[in-house]
């Protein structure tokens, strides 16, 4: 499943642009009413110390509570994502941050049709963010913008792409999309 990494450099008027693909191996295994257990690493450009995560519903959802749910550890990801960004992109755009903090709403709908499995829409992402920052709007905004492009949870939400399904059928993974 490791992917190759993939580095480009091309011409640009200023210099040369450079591409880099960021991946993940994750997998996951049931292991009790609604818990999973987790282990992933990243793999490119650098590899990171593997990972150990848990994920568990509430009663309403059939499970025992004893990890956040899935949904948290998005929110999680899409808060920490675009917070490292910020600071980061502070640097090279040369705007003065302080004690960075991040806000956010995060909302969905589920609706459920008779006795049918429910299904699942967005309906809102708000994050209100304080930079502590004496830089001037523009600059701050100019750094917003740089992150929000550089978060790469932000980057999938605002340009979803199609997720590929493969289930295992007689030791052999086939396309179920």
């Amino acid at each position: 499943m490791a992917e190759e990494l993939k580095k480009t450099e091309t011409m640009a008027e200023d210099g040369k642009v450079k591409t880099f693909n960021v991946v993940f191996n994750v997998e996951g295994k049931a292991v009790g009413k609604m818990r999973n257990e987790i282990k992933g690493q990243m793999v490119s450009p650098v590899v990171d110390e593997a990972f150990e995560m848990a994920t568990d519903e509430g009663p309403a959802h059939g499970g025992d509570m004893t990890a956040p749910p899935p949904l948290a550890y998005f929110c999680t990801g899409f808060v920490a994502c675009l917070m490292t960004q910020i600071r980061a992109f502070a640097k090279r755009l040369r705007v003065e941050v302080g004690e960075v903090t991040v806000k956010a709403h995060i909302e969905w709908e589920a609706r459920v049709e008779g006795r049918d499995p429910y299904t699942s829409r967005p309906i809102a992402f708000r994050l209100d963010i304080d930079l502590d920052s004496e830089a001037p709007f523009e600059d701050q905004k100019r750094l917003l913008d740089a992150a929000q492009k550089g978060c790469f949870v932000e980057a999938t939400l605002a340009d979803p792409i199609p997720v590929q399904h493969k289930l295992l059928i007689d030791g052999e993974y086939r396309d179920a999309d």
